[in-house]
């Protein structure tokens, strides 16, 4: 305001003066109207977050696991291997425990894995044995045959997405197999058969690929299949689904 009743008493002066004048009088304006103005808002970074862990599956692990089998096996060769072979249908459940350790790398995870069952796995036929495509009794023979325990040990290797683990397996597998004799007269001992029963430890393979979700950072659930194929004396293929729940000490 003063500048421009300056600028108006000296507009009688001389063109420099009068430049001079104007000047002042826009830089007083200036900054009159330069502090009536806001500041400008300060615009901060926003924090950082800290990451979040990423689910680590390295760890040993105790768990259960069950489910059902099914398959066939030959329920004579389990007394002697003199007859043709024959094959009986064979089902039922299994219920055991779990050991294991695996390492996580990136998204891979290797591990080896150890389990052993109790099962009733068993089936029934009636049938007339044969040595070379000729019979050897009058009468049919009932053979129960079954598998009462099984165990494996395995390499699993997966490929983790954060708490989830699609995994691949196979190894060693060994199961306790039982066969009883009987016909409609009562038990078949002696002569071409050695005795009325006989047992066996079958030692053979497990090949399979399973899924496991992480429901926290120890705790896990799992869903598999394997296919067994024991042989000693006989041979018997079981195809096996079950469940599992793992517990995992974090690390080493």
């Amino acid at each position: 305001m003063f500048g421009l009743l300056e600028l108006e008493m000296n507009m009688n002066r001389p063109p420099s003066v009068i430049v001079t004048s104007m000047a002042a009088a826009l830089t007083t304006c200036g900054f009159a109207y330069g502090a009536d103005l806001t500041p400008a808002p300060v615009y901060r970074p926003a924090p950082i977050m800290s990451p979040v862990p990423a689910y680590s599956w390295t760890g040993v692990y105790v768990g259960v696991n069950g489910g059902g089998a099914w398959g066939s096996q030959d329920p004579l060769n389990l007394i002697t291997n003199r007859f043709d072979h024959l094959s009986n249908s064979i089902s039922g459940g299994l219920f055991g425990g779990t050991i294991g350790a695996q390492v996580q790398v990136s998204y891979v995870v290797l591990g080896l894995e150890a389990d052993l069952d109790w099962a009733n796995i068993k089936g029934s036929s009636s049938v007339i044995p044969t040595v070379g495509g000729m019979p050897v009794t009058a009468f049919p023979v009932n053979a129960e045959t079954k598998i009462d325990w099984e165990s494996t040990a395995r390499l699993r290797a997966g490929w983790a997405f954060n708490n989830v683990m699609a995994y691949i397996t196979g190894g060693l597998a060994l199961q306790g197999a039982k066969t009883t004799l009987t016909t409609p007269v009562g038990p078949v001992c002696g002569g071409i058969f050695s005795g009325c029963s006989g047992t066996d430890r079958q030692i053979g393979a497990a090949l399979g690929a399973g899924i496991e979700y992480g429901f926290t950072p120890n705790l896990s659930a799992k869903l598999e299949y394997l296919y067994i194929t024991a042989a000693s004396l006989e041979i018997s293929h079981t195809d096996v689904i079950r469940a599992g729940l793992n517990y995992r000490f974090s690390g080493f």
